[in-house]
């Protein structure tokens, strides 16, 4: 018998994507489990996107992530997505089944997951949204899911703020409201405030708020991933707050993404000491 040379593949479609880390997660997972996948990681230009979905099927993909700026095109090319993914508006990551192409959205979920890996429960809780773009759409309305009382989304452009306070008012049971971020922005009441902005990202830069308004007892959550311990987050654990840094949400998001494709328990610390190696200084 011929050996059996075939790999399952994977891979992320975006542009840029250079300095996306979820190829060495994913591929961490996949020896931890000594599955024959592969993860590609692939620049696609917008205007090339649909040819890369008939690519995708063509090659028979298990399925894919989207990055900017194609977590909204693609859906007009998948055959269906998921209920949250239609309460977002916005597809992270695809996967097969029964031959057709299903968009999901993984971000929010992999949020929940990460807080609730350190003890953090939404139930009942008061959520701050600082921003109002992708990640902050997923992570606003999974929180409502997940039993959040009331979402505060506070971001400078207001249509953008309101549309997301009324997609989470008109897709689940939670309270939502928009505030103006202005200069130096208060801190709304809340339980648990996100950074769901890129500010920070490879930098020593905070978002442009009234730090004052963080109290021990309150959780401070970042989406900034690099550097895992962002100005936002020691600023807040300066002051008592309990931080939950962007790596967490990330490798959680991952491991939902690696059981979609492959229908096995993702081995989670595997993927995210990849994830830290990528990462070390």
């Amino acid at each position: 018998m011929p050996k059996n040379y075939r790999a399952e593949l994977t891979g992320v479609f975006g542009d840029p994507v250079d300095g996306n880390p979820t190829g060495a997660m994913e591929e961490a997972g996949f020896r931890a489990r000594n599955l024959n996948y592969r993860y590609i990681t692939a620049r696609v230009l917008p205007e090339a996107l649909g040819a890369a979905i008939a690519g995708a099927r063509a090659m028979q993909m298990k399925g894919f992530n989207l990055t900017m700026p194609h977590k909204v095109r693609v859906i007009p090319f998948l055959d269906g997505i998921s209920e949250a993914a239609r309460a977002i508006g916005a597809v992270n990551t695809v996967y097969r089944e029964n031959g057709r192409l299903i968009g999901e959205n993984t971000d929010g979920k992999g949020f929940v997951e990460a807080l609730g890996m350190v003890g953090v429960s939404l139930d009942g809780k008061r959520v701050a949204l600082l921003g109002a773009g992708g990640a902050a759409k997923a992570i606003g309305v999974e929180c409502a899911l997940a039993g959040a009382a009331k979402i505060t989304v506070v971001n400078r452009n207001r249509a953008r703020g309101e549309e997301l306070a009324g997609a989470i008012l008109k897709n689940t049971v939670a309270d939502a409201e928009y505030l103006p971020w202005e200069g130096a922005a208060s801190i709304p009441a809340c339980d648990i405030l996100v950074n769901a902005t890129p500010v920070g990202l490879g930098s020593g830069e905070k978002p442009d708020i009234d730090y004052t308004g963080i109290a021990p007892g309150m959780v401070a959550a970042d989406v900034v991933f690099n550097p895992e311990w962002t100005a936002f987050l020691n600023e807040a654990k300066s002051r008592g707050a309990t931080a939950v840094t962007g790596l967490g949400m990330l490798a959680c998001q991952g491991a939902r993404n690696f059981e979609l494709w492959t229908g096995e328990r993702a081995p989670f610390d595997a993927m995210y000491e990849a994830l830290k190696a990528e990462f070390a200084e």
